[in-house]
């Protein structure tokens, strides 16, 4: 399995630039958007861009997730380095990671039955890219503490 950690990795990654980029976009583009367009043209934005995501974001967080699971018994040999200040930091960065899941499964819901107003969509992603910042500091940071 360990000849397969480069590809793992390099899944791994794409999935999280992907996720993270969408997020960024939503929070630094579309939010600065709501002052230069009218209620009725936003929605319409923000429905037109939530349909496209819909189609692959679903895949992508799914690859995410299972090459994330992939990579941390890679790396941990199963659990073998929970006790270790990598595995703490690894740990935090998953328990990070199943935060942002949570959100990412209620605003899929929340959309599905009809209750993702503006408001909601607006926390969800700047929660969501916040959770993301820390999963990324955490990444680029256990190595090297």
């Amino acid at each position: 399995m360990a000849i397969w950690y480069p590809w793992i990795l390099l899944l791994h990654l794409s999935c999280a630039i992907v996720f993270v980029g969408a997020a960024a976009f939503e929070v630094l583009v579309l939010e600065g958007l709501h002052k230069r367009f009218d209620v009725t043209t936003m929605a319409a934005i923000e429905q037109a861009v939530m349909a496209r995501v819909r189609r692959f974001m679903p895949i992508v967080v799914l690859l995410l997730f299972l090459s994330g699971g992939m990579l941390f018994d890679i790396r941990c040999d199963g659990i073998a380095c929970v006790g270790t200040r990598f595995g703490g930091f690894l740990l935090l960065k998953v328990a990070l990671a199943f935060g942002v899941l949570g959100v990412f499964v209620n605003a899929v819901w929340a959309g599905a039955r009809g209750r993702m107003n503006v408001c909601r969509f607006r926390h969800t992603h700047r929660v969501v890219l916040a959770l993301m910042v820390g999963i990324v500091f955490l990444a680029k940071t256990m190595f090297y503490l």
